[in-house]
């Protein structure tokens, strides 16, 4: 059902997707053989662009589009072979290749290959970026970043860019500096592989995954293929025994050889302590206010529109409501006013979830707590010196309001204060086996404040470390940090967080929608992850996993699969033991993916539903690379409403599934995209779906940004990347909450 946003003057929906209308443009496309992958091909284009002056050069499926700026002529064939041949001799990955030009005499090119060129002119044009915090080395800037988009209109495709803001985090300092002064220095390899960088010349990010002898060794040989003047200068100027790091940029299994002088670390919480910058501070710089964001973007539109129009190309009002009205939605209902189901046939709305818990208890007992005389053993372990009695009797009180006897039956104060890092985490690892040795079926653990940005650092957190003890144990974990705990008068609204998570986590389901969906018979959120095996490019650990709902949005179990995979492809036996034909056969399925499906993934599901039987829609949902969406209230640029939606054609659209406070930032949207290869649906129904699937986050008030069969994901992937996982492949407690 689609429901269109009439434009009013007290409401208006906008977005920062901005169509572009192509003038007369200076075009040509050629073509090289042999093809090169589409990897290749992008790096191939930016050294194009960067060695013609005025002028730039995207690769798409496997052709290269060339725009030059108007007053200038384009490159002939000549030249564009010679700058070629220069690119060869200077960049080792195309030394062997023989190319063949051959020119496009008639080139056809859509409105996407227009995005792409804009972008790449906004690429090299220079924007003005403010500074609005420096400290110790550290700068934060407010940077726009643009991507292309395409639009499908009611009689044609448009070409578009997303024009947006983000707060940059940068250390001015290089990551040799970074090396000198840190006090690991001797063991290099114990702080620097794993590193997030950011190489000083283009800003691209990497991490560290090797180290290769020292400058002395090499510097020769890397001068000889180093391609930019950074790169060049840092090795000139490194000392013999500097270490040489080895690189790699995203997915791309490709090792690089850099100087440290060529990169700098990236800000993280891991390393801001170690840069002398407190990263709280950092963070609160980074938020952008409405007015701030509405400000920076009309002056980058204009640096953009002049930059285009060089070029031939004119940048439009960016996509509202009042011109655009068919392209915006949103949901029939408020998503407030959902109705939920709980036990004893219990109805209230969305907002009132421990009204219905108090009236009707949950929508189902697990088996293990079916019998209502059957006592919760709870656990209380404390590394903090806040006080937690009080607190733990009102969480049994609260318990039983909601149906559960529940008793503390093990209590266990650690100091953790004068020990060192390494004998802490020793006596944490006694204390929970000692607890695990009694039967307990939730363990309650406080720890300080402190602990919570160290999940990164070498020893990693506390947290982590209950968790996963407890997880491979099967016993559910609920973690609470001391700062929460320090005024008695906010225990009720941690007791309204934390109750229905821990209910939940012990295998009972809270409540369900009152109304089934119809958009399919189950919904699964797919998540496969990948994660680069240190010191051996081209293998990668993959993990894979879904998890159930019904049509109610009830959980109904959770399946995991490890498996070491070469590549990116993920094997049709691998997504079959996944998705059983006893259970799936035909049913209309809709899978979530988290991300974009890789190589044949799409193809294989396709073929796995047909030959089933069954009918599986197949969505993308991505969280990044998303354009915001804005409301405009009486010329007032406000928080978009939760549920507004953008829809860029018939088969994507941009959603707003949060309500952010102001104070916070600006809700992050999710693309949500229908793959040609699965089942159609309309994209209406799929967003319609995707909000009320965000209602059943058990373990929290509040929604999450994703539909329920897809958060946690990232979590749960870190963590099993990790080696962090239960020791039950598939379960029916949601232990990720």
């Amino acid at each position: 059902m689609t429901v269109a946003i009439a434009a009013s003057p007290t409401y208006t929906a906008f977005s920062e997707v901005f169509p572009i209308k192509t003038l007369e443009l200076n075009l040509m496309c050629f073509r090289l053989t042999p093809e090169i992958e589409k990897k290749d091909g992008n790096r191939l284009s930016y050294h194009l662009s960067r060695k013609l002056s005025e002028t730039v050069v995207i690769c798409y499926k496997s052709y290269f589009w060339v725009l030059a700026a108007y007053h200038r002529k384009l490159p002939s064939q000549e030249e564009l072979e010679e700058v070629l041949k220069s690119i060869q001799n200077e960049v080792e990955d195309f030394h062997e290749y023989l190319f063949s030009f051959h020119s496009i005499f008639q080139p056809n090119p859509t409105p996407f290959i227009y995005s792409l060129l804009a972008v790449q002119v906004l690429n090299k044009t220079k924007f003005d970026a403010p500074v609005v915090l420096s400290e110790n080395g550290i700068i934060v800037k407010r940077e726009p970043d643009f991507w292309a988009e395409s639009l499908e209109l009611v009689d044609e495709l448009k070409a578009a860019a997303t024009l947006t803001i983000y707060s940059s985090i940068t250390f001015r300092e290089t990551l040799a500096d970074f090396y000198e002064k840190h006090p690991q220095r001797q063991n290099p390899e114990q702080f620097l592989i794993g590193l997030h960088v950011q190489e000083n010349e283009r800003g691209n990010n990497a991490t560290i995954v090797n180290m290769i002898g020292n400058i002395g060794e090499h510097r020769e040989e890397l001068l000889a293929k180093a391609t930019s003047s950074t790169s060049k200068q840092a090795l000139r100027d490194a000392p013999d025994n500097q270490p040489i790091v080895a690189i790699q940029f995203g997915k791309n299994t490709k090792q690089f050889y850099y100087p440290m002088a060529a990169l700098r670390p990236c800000v993280t919480s891991a390393t801001a302590n170690l840069l002398g910058v407190e990263y709280g501070k950092l963070l609160k710089a980074a938020k952008i206010t409405h007015q701030d964001r509405t400000q920076l973007l009309t002056s980058y539109k204009t640096t953009a529109k002049e930059a285009l129009a060089a070029y031939g190309m004119e940048l439009e009002l960016s996509i509202n409501s009042r011109d655009y009205p068919n392209l915006f939605w949103k949901p029939p209902i408020k998503l407030e006013d959902t109705i939920l189901l709980f036990g004893n046939g219990v109805t209230v709305n969305r907002t009132e979830v421990l009204k219905g818990l108090s009236k009707g208890g949950v929508y189902r007992r697990h088996v293990q707590f079916q019998d209502k005389s059957t006592v919760i053993q709870i656990a209380a372990l404390k590394l903090c010196d806040a006080t937690v009695s009080s607190f733990l009797e009102q969480l049994t009180q609260r318990l039983a309001k909601y149906g559960f006897k529940s008793e503390i039956i093990t209590k266990k104060s650690l100091s953790v204060k004068n020990l060192t890092k390494t004998e802490a985490r020793v006596a944490v690892e006694k204390a929970v086996h000692e607890l695990v040795e009694i039967p307990h079926d939730i363990v309650l653990a406080f720890l300080p404040e402190s602990d919570r940005h160290t999940d990164d650092t070498d020893e990693g957190s506390f947290y982590h470390q209950i968790y996963s003890l407890l997880l491979r144990r099967q016993i559910a974990s609920q973690i609470i940090y001391e700062d929460t705990l320090s005024n008695l008068e906010s225990y009720q609204y941690i007791l309204n967080q934390v109750i229905p998570g821990i209910i939940a986590k012990l295998g009972n389901l809270p409540f369900v929608l009152a109304e089934p969906l119809e958009t399919a018979d189950y919904f699964i959120g797919l998540d496969i992850s990948r994660i680069s095996k240190k010191r051996q490019a081209g293998t990668r650990n993959a993990c894979a996993s879904v998890r159930l709902y019904g049509r109610q949005g009830e959980f109904i179990r959770y399946r995991l699969e490890d498996d070491l995979i070469d590549g990116e492809i993920i094997p049709p036996k691998l997504l079959e033991r996944l998705l059983p034909a006893t259970e799936l056969a035909n049913k209309t399925v809709l899978i979530y993916r988290d991300g974009s499906f890789v190589g044949k993934e799409a193809d294989y599901l396709a073929q796995r539903a047909k030959a089933i039987g069954a009918k599986f829609i197949l969505v993308e949902c991505k969280k990044s690379g998303v354009p915001r969406l804005y409301n405009l209230k009486q010329k007032t640029v406000t928080a978009p409403s939760q549920g507004l939606a953008l829809c860029l054609s018939s088969r994507e659209a941009i959603l707003v599934t949060t309500k952010v406070p102001d104070k916070i930032g600006l809700a992050r949207p999710i693309r949500l995209t229908v793959c040609e290869q699965g089942h159609q649906v309309s994209i209406e129904s799929v967003l319609e779906t995707t909000l009320k699937l965000t209602l059943l986050h058990h373990g929290a008030l509040k929604e999450p940004r994703l539909p329920m069969p897809l958060y946690g994901s990232d979590r749960m992937a870190y963590l099993r990347l990790q080696g962090i996982r239960p020791s039950l492949m598939e379960g029916d407690r949601q232990f990720w909450l």
